[in-house]
C-alpha cells in the first residue's frame, strides 16, 4: 500500500455510517489507520444490514435447533430442513425495502433475484416464491406508483426466471407512506448430502467470480439500507441494483451443475456488499485467508476504483472456491452456459495471530489488508444492546374499552360487509396475482383450489419421486404488533401455524423478516426487543425453530416516523400425504358450517374498528397459547380423519369475511345464525384469535360433534351452505354475485 496516501479522517468515517468508537476500533484491529478502501470495507461490513450489530444479541435468544435442521441458523445462504425421503427444503425471506422506496421496479425485481440466489447457492432448485408487501395510503398517487412498480418488478423477474409465485400478503397503512416494505420468500429442494456451504478452506484452492460482470450499481447499498429514508435518498439511486432474470436463469443451471460435480468447496451469493462480503464471510467461516487480484474481476466500466469493485452489488454474481486442479471443469461448465468465469485469487493459510487475512491487489499494488474474522457477524463485528423504553402510546392503547363503542344494529351489517369486502386490506389480490405466473413448473397445488397456505408438490429434475408437498405461508398483522409487539409477534407465528394446519400440513420451521424503524430510537428498539421475545416464545411453543432470515432497520422517515413494527413470519410446513390436502372453499349445498374455537367480545385492532369505526387506538386481540394449540390439534385431527369438507382460519375482517371468502371461492352462499351471547359486531367482525370455520357434510356431523365434545373444544353450529345469498339471522345481506363484484374488483378499480 502507498504510505503517502492521504488517510481518511473521522469525518469521512462518519459520512460512511461509522461511529467514532468504531473508527477507533478499526485502527486498533489494523494496528494503523485504515486507507479509504479499508474504511469502505469496514463501513459496509459493519453496517446494520451486514453485521446485525444492533440486533444480534436478541436474535441469539430465538430457538434455533431441531432434529430436522441440517444447517446452523444464519450460518449458510439459507435455512435447510430435512423433509424426509432423502430430501431437504432450503428456504429464506429477505427484504428489499429501501431500494423499492426509490426505484420500485428494480428494487422489487432484485429482491426476488437475490432471495432465489440464496436458495440455489445451497444446491437447491427453487420451486416456489411468496412475498409480503406493505404500502401507504392507497389514495395517494405515490402509493399507487410504488405498488404498480413493485408488483410489476416481482412479476417480470419471477415469471422470466421461471419460478411460480404461489401466494403472499398485502397490507396498507399510512405508516408506510414513505417507506414501503418488500419482503421476498423463496423455497427450493435438494437431496440430503448434496447441498453446498458458504465456506472457504484449503491452501491454494482457486477463488472464482462467476456470472455477470461487475458494475457501479449498488455501491454502498448495504450502508444505504442502514439509514433512514429522507429527501436526500434519491441522490443514492446508484445504491439500487439492476437485475437480469435471464442471466440468473443461466446462473441457476450452471451453479447447480458445478455443485453436482462435488468439487465445490464453498459458494456464496454476492448480495449485500458484493465481493467484500462474500470473500470475508467465506474466509472467516473456513478460518483461512485469500489473495484477491481485482484486476481479474470482469467489470462493466473501465478504471473502477478498488472500493467500487469490492462494494458493488451488481446482481447475478457468485463467489466460488473449488478444489485445486479442477479449474478446467468449472470453466467448461460456465463456458457452456455463456457466463463469465474468472479466477480472481486463491485461498491462503491463516496467520499466526489471526484466523485469516484477505489481501486485495489492484494494478499490482496492495490496496487493502483486512482480517476476515473482524469484519463479520459472529466474529469481530460490533454488537450492541441499545437503550429501549416502552412508548407512551402503549398504555393509552390499553385503556380502550369496547363498551364505549356502540354495537351494530342488524340493519348495519350490510354496510360493514360492503366496507370490508372492498377494503384494500381485505379484498381480493386478483389485480396483483394476475401479474404473476403461479403455474410455471406445474407443482403448485393451490391455483385452482385455494387454501390458507400455499401447497407445492416436491418435484424437480433428478429428484426421487415423492408424494410430499411443502406448505408455505407468510404472515404478520402489523397493526397487532404496533399495539402490542410481544403479543402481536406471537399471533403472527400462531397464524402462520394455523394457516399451515388448515391447509393439511404440519408446521416445521420459520424464517423471519424483522422490519422496524431506527434502532437508536429507544421506543423503536423496545418494539424490536418485545417482538423478538414474543416470536421466540411462540416458536418454542409450536416447535418451529428459526432457521435464519433478515433484519431491516431504519424503515422510517422524518415525515411519517417509523413504519408499524412488522416481524414477518415465513413458515415452512410439510404435507406427507396428498389426501390430507384441505381447501377453504365451501363445497356442497346443504353442508353444515361450524365455528371451532371460542368467540369473545373482542373488537380490538380489528379492521372493522380501525377503518369503519375510525378508532385507531386499541390493544392487540386477546391471545392464549393453550386455546390456539387445542384448536390446531382439533383441526389437524378432523382433516386426518376425513371428516370435514373445508377449513378456513378466522383472521383479518373477522368471521363474516371468513364465511364470505369460503362461499365466494365455492361460488355458493351461506345461511348462519349469530350468537346472542356476544356483541353483534364482535361476533361477525371482531378478530378474536384461535378460531376456524369448517364445513361438514351432513353424514359426518356425528363424528365431528362427537370429537369436539370429547375434547371439550369450544365450537358452535352456525348454519348451512346455500346457493346464491349470504343470509345472517334470516336477513339477506348480499348475494354471492354482489359480494364477488365488490371483493374481486375493488383493488383493480382503485389502481385504474
Amino acid at each position: 500500500m502507498d504510505a503517502t496516501e492521504s488517510l481518511p479522517s473521522l469525518e469521512t468515517a462518519q459520512k460512511l455510517g461509522l461511529l467514532p468508537e468504531e473508527f477507533d476500533r478499526i485502527a486498533e484491529i489494523l494496528g494503523r489507520r485504515p486507507n479509504f478502501t479499508e474504511l469502505s470495507i469496514f463501513s459496509v461490513m459493519w453496517s446494520e444490514h451486514c453485521s446485525y450489530k444492533n440486533s444480534i444479541v436478541w436474535l441469539k435468544t430465538l430457538p434455533r435447533d431441531s432434529d430436522r435442521m441440517l444447517a446452523k441458523a444464519g450460518e449458510e445462504n439459507a435455512g435447510l430442513v430435512d423433509i424426509g425421503d432423502g430430501l431437504a427444503c432450503s428456504f429464506k425471506i429477505e427484504s428489499h425495502n429501501h431500494p423499492s422506496a426509490l426505484e420500485p421496479y428494480q428494487g422489487a425485481a432484485t429482491g426476488v433475484g437475490g432471495i432465489n440466489r440464496d436458495i440455489f447457492t445451497m444446491g437447491a432448485r427453487p420451486i416456489a416464491q411468496l412475498n409480503s408487501l406493505r404500502f401507504g395510503n392507497l389514495e395517494l398517487a405515490k402509493t399507487k406508483r410504488l405498488l404498480r412498480g413493485v408488483v410489476k418488478g416481482i412479476g417480470d423477474y419471477g415469471n422470466a426466471f421461471g419460478i411460480p409465485t404461489v401466494g403472499g400478503e398485502l397490507f396498507f397503512d399510512e405508516s408506510y407512506n414513505t417507506n414501503p416494505l418488500v419482503n421476498a420468500f423463496s423455497a427450493g429442494i435438494v437431496e440430503v448430502g448434496k447441498s453446498a456451504k458458504a465456506t472457504s478452506f484449503g491452501v491454494g484452492n482457486p477463488v472464482f467470480i462467476v456470472g455477470s460482470a461487475t458494475g457501479k450499481d449498488g455501491i454502498h447499498g448495504a450502508t444505504f439500507a442502514s439509514e433512514d429514508i429522507s429527501a436526500a435518498s434519491t441522490d443514492k439511486l446508484p445504491a439500487v441494483q439492476v437485475g437480469d432474470p435471464f442471466m440468473e436463469k443461466l446462473l441457476l443451471e450452471a451453479t447447480l451443475e458445478i455443485i453436482e460435480t462435488g468439487y465445490v468447496i464453498g459458494i456464496q451469493d454476492m448480495g449485500a456488499a458484493g465481493i467484500i462480503c462474500s470473500t470475508s464471510e467465506m474466509s472467516a467461516k473456513g478460518e483461512h485467508g485469500m489473495i484477491i487480484d481485482l484486476d481479474k474481476v470482469p467489470t462493466r466500466q473501465p478504471n473502477m476504483a478498488p472500493f467500487e469493485i469490492l462494494l458493488s452489488e451488481s446482481q447475478e454474481r457468485m463467489l466460488v472456491v473449488i478444489e485445486k486442479g479442477k479449474e478446467h471443469i468449472i470453466q467448461g461448465i460456465f463456458d457452456k452456459w455463456d457466463l463469465n468465469c474468472a479466477q480472481i485469487g486463491e485461498v491462503t493459510a491463516p496467520g499466526e495471530n489471526d484466523l485469516g487475512r484477505i489481501h486485495f491487489y489492484r494494478y499490482g499494488e496492495l490496496v487493502a489488508d483486512v482480517p476476515a474474522y473482524d469484519l463479520v457477524l459472529g466474529g469481530g463485528a460490533p454488537q450492541y444492546n441499545r437503550e429501549y423504553k416502552e412508548p407512551a402510546y402503549i398504555k393509552e392503547y390499553a385503556k380502550f374499552d369496547p363498551s364505549n363503542v356502540d354495537d351494530l344494529e342488524a340493519d348495519e351489517i350490510r354496510d360493514v360487509a360492503e366496507h370490508l369486502l372492498s377494503h384494500p386490506n381485505i379484498c381480493s389480490r386478483k389485480w396483483v396475482y394476475e401479474q404473476y405466473d403461479s403455474m410455471v413448473g406445474t407443482a403448485n397445488r393451490s391455483t385452482n383450489a385455494p387454501s390458507d397456505a400455499a401447497v407445492v408438490r416436491v418435484k424437480g429434475p433428478g429428484l426421487p419421486a415423492t408424494e410430499k408437498s411443502i406448505v408455505i405461508t407468510v404472515d404478520c398483522n402489523s397493526r397487532y404488533v404496533n399495539a402490542n409487539p410481544r403479543q402481536g409477534a406471537m399471533i403472527a407465528v400462531a397464524e402462520a401455524c394455523r394457516n399451515i394446519v388448515c391447509s393439511g400440513g404440519e408446521p416445521l420451521a420459520v424464517t423471519n423478516n424483522l422490519n422496524f424503524g431506527n434502532p437508536y430510537v429507544p421506543e423503536v428498539y423496545w418494539q424490536f426487543v418485545e417482538a423478538v421475545q414474543g416470536m421466540g416464545e411462540a416458536c418454542r411453543r409450536f416447535s418451529t425453530p428459526v432457521t435464519g432470515g433478515n433484519v431491516s432497520f431504519y424503515n422510517q422517515s422524518s415525515d411519517d416516523g417509523p413504519v408499524f413494527p412488522t416481524p414477518t413470519i415465513g413458515m415452512l410446513g410439510l404435507m406427507e400425504n396428498p389426501a390430507h390436502r384441505m381447501t377453504l372453499n365451501f363445497k356442497n349445498e346443504g353442508d353444515l358450517i361450524f365455528l371451532v374455537g371460542g368467540s369473545t367480545n373482542d373488537i380490538a385492532s380489528s379492521e372493522y374498528l380501525y377503518s369503519y369505526r375510525n378508532v385507531t387506538a386499541s390493544p392487540a386481540p386477546l391471545f392464549d397459547f393453550e386455546d390456539e394449540w387445542r384448536v390446531q390439534e382439533g383441526i389437524r385431527t378432523l382433516i386426518r380423519n376425513g371428516w370435514i369438507q373445508s377449513a378456513h382460519d378466522v383472521s383479518d375482517g373477522g368471521l363474516f369475511t371468513t364465511l364470505a371468502e369460503s362461499a365466494m371461492a365455492g361460488n355458493v352462499g351461506f345461511q348462519v345464525v349469530t350468537d346472542d351471547r356476544h356483541r353483534l359486531d364482535a361476533f361477525l367482525f371482531g378478530e378474536s384469535q384461535s378460531r376456524v370455520i369448517i364445513s361438514v357434510s351432513p353424514d359426518q356431523r356425528q363424528h365431528v360433534e362427537g370429537y369436539l365434545d370429547d375434547t371439550v373444544l369450544p365450537f358452535k353450529y352456525l348454519g348451512t351452505v346455500t346457493t346464491g345469498n349470504f343470509i345472517i339471522d334470516g336477513a339477506t345481506i348480499l348475494t354471492v354475485a354482489e359480494a364477488k363484484g365488490l371483493y374481486d374488483n375493488a383493488l383493480g378499480n382503485i389502481m385504474k
